[in-house]
Formats: C-alpha cells, structure tokens, sequence
C-alpha cells in the first residue's frame, strides 16, 4: 500500500511523529511519502538529530516500486514557510491545508491507497484562509467538489481492543447539540453510517452499537430533560427494525462499568460525551478514522502540541498506530470492492 503522509502544521509535532514513524515502519510492506514541506522535513530531521535519508520529487510518478532500504520520498509543496516551533503563523496553515488537499485528489485519482494525516492548528489555518472546522468537514467539502458522495464521520478507535467511540455531532457547541438532535436527522443518519463503516472498513459483519443518552441518567424516563423519551428511544426502535443498536445508556457509568466491551462501537451525541473517556482509555494508541469518504483517512488523536514542539519528546505511538489502521483499512475496501463486484 502507499500510504501519504500529510506533515500537518509545521510548527507543531507533525515532522517530529513522521521522522519517527518512518524509522519505526520503514520494514513493512507500505510505501511512505510525505506530502508538505521538504525544507521543514530537512531542518526537523537536523534540529532532532535523525538520520533519516530523503528525497525530494516533485509527482508520484517518479517514485519507483516499494524497496528495501528505500528513503523517506517528500512530494514538496513549499520551502516558502519559516520553522516557529510552537508559533501560530499562516504560511505554516496554508501549507497545512494544501498538503491535505493534494493528498486527498491524489487518493481520489487512486494514485495512493489512504491518506495520514498529522495534526493541524485551526486557528493557523483560518489565518490562512481557510474557515473550516478542522480535515474532517474539509476532506468532505473537497469530495463533494468533484460531485462525489460524502457523508463523514469521525470514528475514534483503539486498534489493540477494538473500542470504537463514533460521534454523532461534532464541532457543535453544546448548546446546540439537542437542537441538531431533533431536527436534523442526526441521530439514525449516525448510526447508518457507523454501521456501514463497520462493516467495510472493521469487517464486523453484524455490528452491535450501543447509543449514550443525552442528559443525566439518560434523562430518568423523562425526568430530567426529554430528548430521551421524544426523540433518541424512539429513533433508536425504529431502527431496531435494520440494526443491532441499544440505548440510551446513562454516559457517567456506562464507561466506567466497561459496557462497552459488549458491543462493537459505541455512539456518543456530542463530543465530550464520547472523547474524554475514549482518551482517558486510550491516549496514546487512539487513532481518528474518518469514515464515509470515497478515501481512507486517519489521523493521531491528539493536536499540534505546540507546547513540546522542536523537542524531541513527542510521542508517535499515536501516529504509528494511524498508519497501521490506515494500511488495514485500505485493504480490507479493496477486498469488500473485490467481492461486491464478483457478486454483481
């Protein structure tokens, strides 16, 4: 598999994670290119003392046929952008988006099987013009552009026990999290989603998938507040009908109780709800898999840490495992995509 690499924002850990990955996977039978900066991949090798050999192209096509012994290949889109370890800067969030959407047509072409991609700083790259909420609403805006289907879905997972944590809203400020409940569909729109995704992308062949209610003790029948009783346990039986989904579940106990080893993913109704205990679990084996996108994607689930960035001491445990899955992933569509079309 070939499998991008996209450097993230230059200022934050991207290049240190990517440096590291590559020495730690550099025997598997993925090929590994870089889309972002060559120069800030040389100065972060430097700067951290990794001996890494490189080689600038400029198109994937003079990339030969996985090696042994083979560099680290970097499509170079820029060496305009300055290293600010730990800096909020435009230059470094523009390059940031455009290694993301060179990555994404590539994989849209089929010139690479998944995409990696390394943190961004939302604030750097609304600097730079670029008002989304972070890749995952981006890579869709970018699917939709070329008129193909895209409904993404943000699905955390933790490979080695295979906890799934899916959302069912996400960038969305609380206060505003039952009104999109109600109104938008997002609840089974959610759960179709997780449990095609499950399928293709984890081969689970009949998903089990439990739903947290939405207010305290998922509302006691009604007592404190009543989005469990008029809308998620009526969705959730109408459902019942396709999939194998039960809930609403009380959210404080329903981790702590480790319910959810029962089932094969877990669907939190907003974002807290579903990443803090999923990072209290998992923090640094997590990995974001963004499902419902004509292309593979994943991502470490942690930020740009510019607090550490430049240091040395990040931690690639995250973005290994991302890679891993990415690599799986794309095996397992190919070989969904294989056997749907000896069906027809």
């Amino acid at each position: 598999m070939r499998i991008l690499w996209t450097q993230g924002d230059t200022n934050g850990i991207g290049s240190e994670l990517i440096l590291k990955a590559f020495e730690a996977l550099r025997q598997s039978e993925h090929q590994f290119v870089v889309v972002g900066s060559y120069c800030m991949m040389k100065y972060y090798a430097k700067h951290l003392g990794y001996n890494v050999p490189m080689q600038e192209v400029e198109t994937l096509q003079e990339i030969p046929p996985k090696r042994h012994g083979e560099p680290l290949y970097v499509l170079s889109l820029s060496c305009l952008v300055k290293a600010r370890p730990g800096e909020i800067q435009a230059d470094a969030g523009h390059v940031a988006m455009q290694a993301v959407e060179t990555a994404a047509t590539l994989c849209l072409a089929q010139s690479a099987d998944a995409m990696v991609t390394a943190p961004i700083h939302k604030q750097a790259i609304q600097q730079a013009g670029y008002f989304f909420q972070g890749h995952t609403d981006f890579l869709e805006h970018l699917c939709r552009k070329k008129e193909l289907h895209a409904r993404a879905q943000m699905i955390l997972v933790e490979p080695q026990s295979n906890l799934r944590v899916a959302l069912a809203t996400v960038h969305t400020p609380l206060k505003d999290v039952s009104e999109k409940l109600r109104t938008s569909g997002a609840l089974s729109t959610s759960i179709e989603s997780l449990a095609k995704a499950l399928k293709e992308d984890f081969g689970v062949a009949t998903p089990r998938i439990a739903v947290l209610g939405l207010n305290p003790h998922a509302s006691d029948g009604g007592v404190i507040g009543r989005e469990e009783v008029e809308v998620i346990q009526p969705e959730i039986e109408r459902l019942k009908e396709t999939f194998n989904v039960e809930g609403p579940f009380a959210a404080d106990g329903f981790f702590g109780a480790r319910r959810y080893k029962e089932f094969d993913a877990v669907l939190a109704l907003y974002h807290d709800q579903g990443l803090i205990p999923f990072k209290m679990l998992a923090f640094e084996t997590g990995v974001n898999v963004t499902t419902g996108l004509p292309i593979v994607r994943t991502s470490p689930d942690h930020g740009t840490a510019f607090d550490i960035a430049g240091k040395g001491i990040a931690n690639p445990r995250s973005f290994i495992e991302a890679t891993l899955l990415a690599g799986a992933i794309a095996t397992k569509r190919k070989r969904f995509e294989y056997v749907s079309s000896v069906e027809r």
